[in-house]
């Protein structure tokens, strides 16, 4: 718990500093070893990575919570859990998702206000704060100093309306939380626009955004914490697919793209010298 505590105080301190937190998103240990050999100072999990990892649409409550773990426990970083909905659409139900969350190693967690329903894919607002403000109170009553991440999922289900998604993330910051996130936001002027009418950290993810904004831009205009989602997944699988589609029509040419053993090494070694 000490550990968890000094992860839990650090990962809080590097949203709270001028320049953003850079915050990747592995899905194993290996993953999570070479973020750290790299020198990123904190990660986050992915549900879609972990989905990926297992063959399936989408990782179950059970399935998301092993992984925050095998993280959490491959290096001394502090931990973001993805948490999608809570998997469960009643606030007290969902909440007690952000303690099993912690209690498997993350200092962090993220609710949204998506249902996994495609006939009805985003909470209703007063459910959605609500189901915020019963995630905050179990992160308050925590043994950490837990960060939680609210998010507004509006415009990744079809309703392409920036004012709700402020509307949303201004309640949740209201009903508590500590960063702020709606996924999908594209532009430097739709990130502007959040990071302007809120108080707390705004967490971009840059896996749906113009990929030629840079850090400093974000920067620039106040986004304190920047992530990825998804995208290193689905990038390590587009190099996989392109591989395997080399080799099924007898070409190998992929083989002089391969990463050298000796750099996954080096990066697997310092972690063991760390717990040695």
């Amino acid at each position: 718990m000490t550990d968890q505590l000094a992860a839990a105080t650090r990962f809080r301190a590097l949203h709270e500093r001028p320049e953003p937190l850079l915050l990747p998103n592995p899905w194993d240990a290996g993953t999570a070893l070479i973020l750290a050999s790299l020198g990123f100072e904190a990660l986050a999990s992915t549900s879609f990575g972990v989905a990926n990892q297992l063959g399936r649409t989408r990782a179950d409550r059970q399935d998301v919570l092993d992984n925050c773990r095998v993280i959490s426990a491959a290096t001394p970083l502090p931990v973001n859990a993805d948490l999608e909905n809570g998997y469960a659409d009643e606030p007290a139900a969902a909440a007690r998702m952000i303690a099993d969350a912690c209690a498997y190693g993350a200092v962090g967690a993220s609710i949204e206000d998506a249902t996994g329903d495609r006939r009805n894919p985003i909470y209703d607002f007063g459910l959605a704060v609500e189901r915020v403000r019963a995630a905050v109170e179990v992160a308050r009553g925590l043994p950490v100093p837990l960060v939680l991440t609210a998010r507004a999922e509006n415009l990744l289900y079809g309703v392409a309306d920036l004012d709700e998604a402020i509307r949303r993330l201004q309640a949740f910051e209201a009903a508590g939380a500590d960063v702020l996130y709606a996924p999908g936001l594209r532009t430097l002027d739709q990130m502007r626009a959040v990071v302007s009418s809120v108080g707390k950290p705004v967490n971009v993810v840059m896996g749906f955004a113009d990929p030629a904004i840079t850090l400093e831009q974000l920067a620039e205009i106040g986004v304190r914490r920047v992530s990825i989602g998804g995208a290193l997944s689905r990038y390590a699988l587009s190099a996989f697919l392109d591989g395997a589609r080399q080799m099924r029509a007898g070409r190998f040419g992929f083989v002089a793209e391969m990463a050298p053993v000796a750099e996954l090494h080096q990066a697997f070694r310092a972690a063991a010298r760390r717990e040695g």
